[in-house]
């Protein structure tokens, strides 16, 4: 399994309008990745284990944080390899004379639509704290629940398992007012008001002399006669 390591900025959803408010509101936030440890995958067996009809269907992986005090997670990234349903529970640290007690946060959220098609199967994934069923604060130990009930993939796992919390909020920018408070659009002109500008442009440009088609200085030329 690939562990990622680094600090990305925060993803920020919608239109430009949408990022000048967050930023004029306080920042763009921000995620750090959070060092972590991988443990070996745990096989439950499925079926008769003396038999050739039993296989592997459900996986566990431990993930602690050796180095790392408690934590608030932010987001769970991974890219999915055939797993169909994914399960996470949460250790979490509560006070100094209550040992840490474990927690269901995300119960058999589906990644593949249908465990028998390959729909879904090697999606990158995005797991916010919102998502989750219970608080993500004070973390000590993550356990993920793989489950693949078809027969027809050999194994399952997930890869490029990233954890996140919470990083600093970039410095807040301002903005002049008339880029926060666009000016609405000026009224239209009245069509009579427009069409008494246009003659009164065309009478001032108008001129009273008479020009006939061949007229130079009240004479005709006749180099220009002899081509008509």
């Amino acid at each position: 399994m690939r562990l990622g390591w680094g600090c990305q900025e925060g993803l920020v959803v919608g239109g430009p309008e949408q990022r000048l408010r967050l930023v004029a509101l306080g920042g763009i936030m921000s995620r750090v990745s959070v060092p972590c440890h991988v443990k070996g995958t745990v096989a439950l067996q499925v079926g008769d284990v003396r038999t050739s009809h039993g296989r592997p269907g459900v996986l566990v992986i431990d993930v602690t944080f050796p180095s790392v005090a408690p934590f608030e997670l932010q987001e769970i990234t991974f890219k999915n390899y055939y797993t169909a349903f994914l399960s996470i529970r949460v250790r979490q640290h509560t006070s100094m004379h209550t040992p840490a007690k474990w927690v269901t946060c995300l119960r058999d959220h589906c990644l593949m639509p249908n465990p028998h098609s390959e729909e879904g199967a090697q999606d990158y994934v995005s797991l916010f704290k919102h998502q989750m069923l219970c608080d993500m604060a004070r973390v000590l130990e993550l356990r993920l629940i793989l489950r693949q009930p078809s027969p027809l993939w050999l194994s399952f796992t997930v890869e490029e398992l990233q954890i996140y919390q919470q990083g600093p909020k970039s410095p807040s920018m301002t903005f002049p007012k008339w880029l926060s408070h666009p000016v609405p659009c000026e009224q239209p002109v009245p069509l009579l008001e427009q069409m008494w500008a246009l003659t009164e442009m065309i009478r001032a440009s108008h001129t009273s002399a008479r020009i006939g088609r061949f007229d130079v200085d009240g004479c005709y030329d006749l180099n220009l006669l002899s081509y008509t």
